[in-house]
């Protein structure tokens, strides 16, 4: 049975709260997070076509809306593009929207996937999970936003390494503990 609208949105709360916030692995994440500058969207699309119009909607939305009212988005799409591979090639797509919309150097788009696999890991690699969310889910984030942040946290570029070495430090087991799944209990 599909999850519904508020597990999916409760599942990515916990993951933002107890990795990318709890974990540091996204140093930005938490100022916006607790100023509610967060919109989480969940979209019905069942297909890229229909993905693709939520996109182009949220990333228009985000673009006319002041940062103070929303500074970051994350369009999750629960019954899209689960395979890890196909989510990875829409990524071109997206990115081509962003420019046909002239939005390119405004906003950009990150991404993150339950399978999530960098080209150069295994499968089975912890430091994968750094980009692994509970449903796939696409960033949307201000180039002005990453520009301060950047300017208050001179290391940015380490962050990566920082992440990649701080899950390997973790382990699977832990990255279970954390309990960011979709199907994981509330605790």
């Amino acid at each position: 049975m599909p999850a519904s609208r508020d597990q999916v949105v409760e599942a990515t709360q916990r993951w933002l709260e107890r990795a990318v916030i709890g974990l540091n692995l996204c140093p930005f994440a938490k100022s916006v997070w607790v100023k509610n500058q967060v919109r989480i969207t969940v979209t019905e699309a069942q297909t890229t076509d229909a993905l693709l119009d939520a996109l182009i909607a949220e990333l228009q939305l985000l673009a006319d809306t002041p940062a103070e009212e929303i500074d970051t988005t994350l369009l999750v799409h629960p019954q899209v593009l689960t395979d890890f591979y196909d989510f990875n090639d829409f990524l071109d797509v997206a990115d081509i929207a962003l420019a046909e919309l002239g939005l390119d150097g405004e906003l950009q788009i990150a991404s993150f996937h339950p399978d999530f696999q960098f080209a150069d890991a295994a499968p089975d690699d912890i430091s994968n999970a750094t980009n692994r969310s509970p449903y796939p889910t696409l960033h949307l984030l201000r180039e002005a936003s990453i520009d301060r942040a950047v300017e208050a946290f001179p290391d940015a570029a380490d962050i990566y390494e920082r992440n990649m070495e701080k899950l390997r430090e973790l382990g699977p087991e832990g990255w279970a503990a954390l309990g960011v799944g979709p199907d994981a209990p509330e605790k």
